[in-house]
């Protein structure tokens, strides 16, 4: 999807990545506990592929740059370099939005326009149009184009707007080339958006999609052969909400990715344990862990989570058998988990902690329950005055309270998350889940051979990596 435009510009994309968290005492701790820590380099290293989609998409006459914030904050030679581009491009999450913000003050300031776009601003046009010269609402990519020749034209319009859905069969091929590939320990590629659960309190691309849809398998593997033409051996993250909606799709893509020999990770809701056949494809094409929206182990504080159907709380009861089943085919699960849910009053953390310990799991991530702007649950909350503050943006870190709990009041909610995430993340408790799984993957490894089966060796290699 190119496109012409009179006059070549030069662009800078700029991704806002990185962690934040606003409670000082959760962050000093989380630094010093190995689990928490690694899981939030994995986030903050992952580039913008939003980003990188938009930079594909851009006619060769353009010269085009990516940036990351980190970079752009501890170099000021660069950040002065920004003032020589005629078009700067920001995608930004909403704890990162005042950090966009206050970048984009400073580039029109000196002269640059600045255009912003990803959920935060399609759901707060009228807050980002104080700080933007454009601000892209939905998806990218139906946009760009318009953008691109507005920019050089000199006549950007204030608000883009995405006429219809994009079309993934139209999807470009993003700028893998212009990453610092040694910066970054996983690339992302989406293979699909949307979710057909439309949990509430859900901020991922379903607020920018109105159904599911999926990327053409050739289109997925040409992005996997480019990042693997930059990179020997790379490990990629499927960014999709949910990747195993349409179990048919995968179970003609994964003997091609297996192929292509790579390690992968992504996130899908529990139903694939109840489908062996695809589990052993996963495992055989690469995939290494899954990270599974379990939310509670709680079968009543699942209740009312999606705005469609009660479906996780139905899968509840089997939620152990289901880990045991996907963990059994050399496939680790990431727990994750919601605390302070309407349900969850203060047993709700020993509950977590007791399951996590129950039921095996490799690992595990537990997080806040957050209100993110233009979600059913922000709305709700907004409805019943229990709101600390309506644009608390930075508080949007999955790991900060920004609401009154039902059934606890926030001074519990935060000391019970704090003494969970000590006793979660230990190194003790850390080791000891790790070590578990690992010697789960040697027993089948030896279990293949004596059953006269071959060897499958990367069993036992990923019994090494933990």
């Amino acid at each position: 999807m190119k496109t012409t435009s009179t006059k070549g510009l030069r662009i800078g994309f700029v991704a806002m990545s990185g962690i934040r968290v606003v409670d000082k005492e959760l962050l000093e701790m989380g630094l010093t506990l190995p689990g928490f820590v690694e899981r939030s380099k994995v986030i903050a290293s992952l580039p913008s592929l939003g980003l990188l989609t938009l930079a594909g998409m851009t006619p060769d006459c353009h010269e085009v740059h990516y940036f990351e914030i980190d970079d752009l904050q501890s170099s000021p030679v660069t950040m002065e370099e920004l003032s020589g581009f005629d078009l700067i491009a920001i995608s930004t999450l909403s704890a990162q939005v005042g950090e966009g913000y206050r970048l984009a003050d400073s580039l029109r300031e000196l002269g640059v326009s600045v255009v912003m776009g990803g959920l935060h601003v399609s759901c707060c046009v009228d807050e980002a149009m104080d700080h933007v010269d454009s601000v892209i609402v939905g998806e990218g990519e139906s946009c760009w184009p318009e953008v691109l020749q507005d920019g050089a034209s000199g006549r950007l319009k204030p608000v883009y707007r995405s006429s219809k859905s994009f079309d993934l069969a139209d999807a470009p091929m993003p700028a893998f080339e212009l990453l610092d590939i040694d910066k970054y320990n996983r690339i992302t590629v989406q293979t699909s958006r949307g979710c057909s659960h439309r949990c509430e309190f859900c901020a991922g691309s379903v607020l920018l999609t109105p159904q599911y849809k999926q990327k053409p398998m050739e289109k997925v593997l040409a992005e996997v052969d480019k990042i693997c033409s930059i990179w020997q051996r790379p490990f990629i993250e499927f960014a999709d909400d949910n990747s195993f909606v349409n179990k048919g799709y995968w179970k003609e893509l994964l003997p091609e990715l297996k192929k292509r020999k790579i390690r992968w990770f992504t996130e899908s809701d529990i139903s694939i344990a109840d489908d062996p056949a695809l589990l052993r494809l996963m495992h055989d094409a690469g995939c290494v862990q899954v990270l599974i929206g379990l939310e509670s182990p709680s079968r009543s504080a699942l209740g009312g989570l999606e705005t469609r159907q009660n479906w996780k709380q139905n899968q509840a009861a089997h939620y152990r058998q289901s880990i045991e089943t996907i963990q059994s085919h050399g496939i680790s699960v990431n727990g994750c988990f919601i605390l302070g849910l309407d349900d969850h009053g203060i047993e709700a953390f020993d509950e977590v902690y007791r399951f996590v310990e129950q039921a095996g799991l490799h690992e595990v991530q537990i997080t806040i329950l957050t209100p993110f702007p233009g979600t059913p649950f922000y709305q709700r909350l907004a409805r019943e005055g229990r709101l600390l503050d309506d644009d608390g943006w930075e508080k949007c870190t999955l790991f900060d309270i920004n609401y009154m709990p039902k059934q606890m009041t926030t001074g519990e909610l935060s000391a019970g998350f704090k003494q969970l995430t000590t006793r979660l993340y230990s190194d003790f408790n850390t080791a000891k889940r790790r070590g578990r799984f690992r010697e789960m993957v040697r027993q089948l490894a030896r279990q293949k051979r004596k059953n006269y089966i071959v060897p499958d060796s990367r069993l036992e290699q990923e019994s090494m990596h933990g």
